[in-house]
């Protein structure tokens, strides 16, 4: 069986900022047709400009794999939710709030029956957001590592009343995507989050208390357990936000052992969010 026959033919993704653009990208530069839905003409040219630019990098640097003209050819960016109903799958790519989820889960589902539909969630319940759902199981979690298009990890997240075999596709067109499935039930956290928000709020309270260096807390961790990236480095790169709003959500799940640290809320106050406004624990 050849690559492209376990991929989707097309698939939609809702939300086209950094993880949703780079899911798009993915998928283009693997063969599928991607249409990409945006809730504004202006930021879906933005979305569009995203991923053709991110196509573009990736050529220059021989790692497309398939002409730039070909993947371009394959995109569409609209803001109209029903011209996802040809999609075999679509991936919610919407900022991590549970209501505005929901919001646009139960949208795509009135406007593209039938389509599997995903949630690109780090840290919310599957459970949770299928409650918006007509046919939850249809439903389950696609989480995308940032950056997408060259990270090696999807986790598939199963919620309680989703299809063996939906989980099934899932799993064959992640690895028609060259990434490696794992595949772990609906938790707080999952098993990807929940690890590395845990490694990255001791390595926050550890440079509050002093005991080393932002860089060589990391450096402990590259060379001393060959992680790619150090916790700290990590979550400027995540955005120091996102990782608060994790943090936050897992402390109300599974307790203060999650509590962020006090320099992690006060750098975010300060608006130093990591490598998207040019400093964090870094700078940039």
């Amino acid at each position: 069986m050849t690559l492209l026959a376990t991929l989707p033919q097309v698939v939609g993704v809702f939300g086209g900022g950094r993880m949703g653009s780079g899911i798009a990208h993915a998928f283009l530069a693997s063969g599928s047709r991607v249409i990409v839905v945006e809730n504004a003409p202006e930021t879906a040219d933005q979305a569009g400009h995203r991923v053709s630019d991110s196509l573009a990098k990736a050529e220059a640097k021989g790692r497309l794999g398939v002409p730039l003209k070909d993947a371009l050819s394959r995109l569409r960016t609209t803001t109209d939710a029903g011209e996802l109903a040809p999609c075999e799958l679509v991936v919610e790519a919407v900022p991590e709030d549970a209501a505005l989820k929901a919001e646009v889960l139960a949208l795509v589902e009135r406007r593209a029956p039938g389509v599997v539909l995903a949630t690109n969630t780090s840290s919310l319940s599957i459970g949770g957001l299928a409650a918006a759902l007509a046919a939850p199981e249809r439903f389950l979690g696609l989480h995308f590592f940032n950056p997408v298009p060259v990270s090696d990890l999807i986790e598939i997240v199963t919620g309680p009343r989703t299809d063996p075999a939906v989980v099934t596709r899932a799993q064959g067109w992640a690895a028609a995507l060259g990434k490696t499935p794992i595949t772990v039930a609906d938790s707080p956290g999952f098993a990807s989050s929940r690890l590395g928000v845990h490694l990255a709020l001791e390595a926050m309270r550890m440079l509050e208390e002093g005991v080393a260096s932002a860089a060589d807390i990391d450096t402990a961790m590259t060379l001393g357990y060959r992680h790619p990236m150090g916790p700290l480095r990590t979550t400027d790169v995540v955005g120091l936000d996102v990782r608060l709003a994790i943090a936050e959500h897992l402390a109300r799940e599974l307790g203060p052992r999650f509590d962020p640290p006090r320099i992690l809320r006060d750098l975010v106050t300060a608006g130093h969010l990591g490598r998207k406004t040019g400093q964090g624990f870094y700078t940039w």
